[in-house]
C-alpha cells in the first residue's frame, strides 16, 4: 500500500535536514511525501517539532493541534510527533494530547520508519528528498553540541557534538551537486567546533578545501559559526576562494560583560569587538549575521543600552534577535526571571527598530551597483533572487520585476535601482 505522507518540519535548517532523511527514506519505499502541502487528506501527518524557545514550542503544540484537529474531521489519517519538542517532554505531550497516534525522540528516525513500515538500506544519509528549492541545499556537517551556554538546551535535547567525517560530508555534497544543487549551505550548531571530537582539532578549514573542489558547485555558505576561539583561517580561506559567500553568521547574543559572563558565552566585550573588526579588516565586503537576545535575567537599562549602543556603532548586515525565555535544566533557569514581558517586547522592537533603520542606510548605498543573484522563486509579480552576502529566508532578498524571462535557480547580473529596509529592487543587465 502507497501511503500519503505530510512532513511539516517546524524550527531551524538543522530540523529541515532531518526531515529531508526521513523522506527519502519512506519515497524509497514508495510513499507519497510532501513537505507542508494542503491536501485533502493524508494517510500520515508527521510534525517534526522545535524546542528551542518558548515561542518555537508554542508554535510546535499549535501544529499539533492543528493536525489532530484535522484528523478528527478525517482529512488526516494518523498524526505522528517527533523532534527536539517531543524529545523532552514526550509523556508530557503523550498525556495532554492523546490524539497524536506516536511520539519520537531526535535520533529516534529509524524508529518512525519502522513504525511507517520502511528499513534503512545502507547508510541513513544515503536518501534524502530536499524540501528547499533544488537548486540550494544545507549541509549538516555535526551532530550535538559541547557548548554549555546558560540560556540553551540544545545540548539537553540532542547531547555532545558529533561530527561526520569529512570523507562522508564530501561525498553527500558531491550527490547533491548531481542532483542540481549549486548552494551548498554549512550547518551544525556550532559550526566553528567541526571536527574536534573525532580529529582532535578544529577542521572547518579543511572541509572547506576539499569542498570548493567539487565541479559545478556555484556557492558555499558558512552558518552558526561561535565567536569564542573563532578560527581565523576559515576567514582566510573566504577571502582566498571565489566559491566561499563573502557571508558570515556569527550569534554573539549580547556585549556587556557580565551578561556575557553569565551566558557562560567563554568571550569578553572587548573580545568580541575585536572579532568583529579583525574579520571585516580582512574582508571589508563580508556580509555579517548576527543575533542577540534581550531579556535575559538581570539585564538592566544600562546593560541594554550598552547592546543598542554596540548594535548601532557595529552596524551589522543582518541581525535577528530573540526574547529571553527560561528552559528547564539550563543554568539559567535557575536565576530568577526578573524582566518583565512586557521590558523584554519593548527591548526587542526597540532593537529591531535600529537594525531596521541601519539595514536601509545599508540597502541605499547600493543602488545602482551590479551584484551577480541567483532566483529562488516567483512572487506574485516578482522574481525573489538573493546576493552572495543573503542566506534563504532569513535575510534580505533582491525583487525583480516578472518582465524578465528568469528561471528558479540560474545566476543572473542585476543591478540594484531601489532599496526599502529589507529588500533591493533589482534589473536584469
Amino acid at each position: 500500500m502507497s501511503l500519503s505522507i505530510n512532513i511539516v518540519s517546524l524550527g531551524c535548517s538543522k530540523n529541515t535536514v532531518d526531515s529531508e532523511f526521513l523522506a527519502g527514506h519512506l519515497r524509497n519505499k514508495g510513499y507519497d511525501v510532501s513537505f507542508e502541502m494542503s491536501k485533502q487528506y493524508f494517510d500520515v501527518v508527521i510534525v517534526n517539532t522545535c524546542g528551542f524557545i518558548g515561542d518555537a514550542k508554542q508554535e510546535s503544540i499549535d501544529n499539533i493541534l492543528l493536525q489532530c484537529a484535522l484528523k478528527q474531521t478525517q482529512k488526516v489519517g494518523k498524526v505522528v510527533v517527533c523532534g527536539c519538542l517531543s524529545e523532552r517532554y514526550k509523556e508530557e505531550l503523550r498525556e495532554e494530547i492523546p490524539q497524536v497516534d506516536e511520539f519520537f525522540g531526535v535520533f529516534e528516525y529509524e524508529k518512525i520508519l519502522e513504525y511507517l513500515d520502511t528499513q534503512v538500506k545502507g547508510s541513513y544519509y544515503q536518501e534524502r528528498f530536499l524540501s528547499t528549492p533544488k537548486h540550494y541545499a544545507y549541509l549538516k556537517i555535526a551532530e550535538g553540541c559541547d557548548r554549555a551556554c546558560s540560556y540553551c538546551a540544545i545540548p539537553l535535547i540532542r547531547g555532545k557534538n558529533i561530527s561526520r567525517p569529512i570523507e562522508d560530508l564530501v561525498e553527500e555534497a558531491k550527490h547533491l551537486v548531481q542532483s542540481g544543487v549549486k548552494e551548498i549551505i554549512l550547518i551544525a550548531q556550532d559550526t566553528t567546533y567541526y571536527g574536534l571530537d573525532i580529529y582532535h582539532q578544529r577542521k572547518l578549514a579543511d572541509l572547506l578545501k576539499e569542498l570548493v573542489k567539487i565541479e559545478n558547485l556555484k556557492w558555499l555558505r558558512i552558518q552558526y559559526t561561535y565567536p569564542h576561539q573563532f578560527p581565523m583561517d576559515v576567514i582566510e580561506l573566504i577571502k582566498q576562494e571565489e566559491k566561499i559567500c563573502n557571508y558570515i553568521d556569527i550569534p554573539l547574543q549580547h556585549i556587556n560583560d557580565s551578561i556575557l559572563s553569565s551566558m557562560k558565552r567563554n568571550i569578553s566585550s572587548e573580545e568580541t569587538k575585536n572579532l568583529v573588526r579583525e574579520i571585516r579588516d580582512k574582508i571589508p565586503d563580508i556580509a555579517f549575521r548576527t543575533t542577540f537576545i534581550v531579556g535575559y535575567p538581570g539585564e538592566t537599562d544600562e546593560q541594554f543600552q550598552e547592546l543598542k549602543d554596540f548594535v548601532e556603532e557595529m552596524r551589522f548586515d543582518r541581525m535577528g534577535c530573540f526574547i529571553y525565555s527560561p528552559e528547564e535544566g539550563t543554568s539559567a533557569f535557575e536565576l530568577e526571571d526578573d524582566v518583565s514581558e512586557e521590558v523584554k517586547q519593548e527591548r526587542l522592537d526597540e532593537i529591531l527598530e535600529i537594525q531596521q533603520n541601519i539595514s536601509l542606510e545599508i540597502n541605499q548605498t547600493k543602488i545602482g551597483k551590479e551584484f551577480e543573484v541567483v532566483v529562488d522563486r516567483r512572487e506574485q509579480d516578482f522574481w525573489i533572487a538573493r546576493t552572495q552576502f543573503d542566506s534563504p529566508e532569513v535575510d534580505n532578498e533582491v525583487l525583480i520585476s516578472d518582465k524578465f524571462k528568469l528561471e528558479q535557480g540560474e545566476f543572473y547580473r542585476v543591478k540594484i535601482v531601489d532599496a526599502v529596509e529589507f529588500d533591493l529592487i533589482g534589473e536584469i543587465i
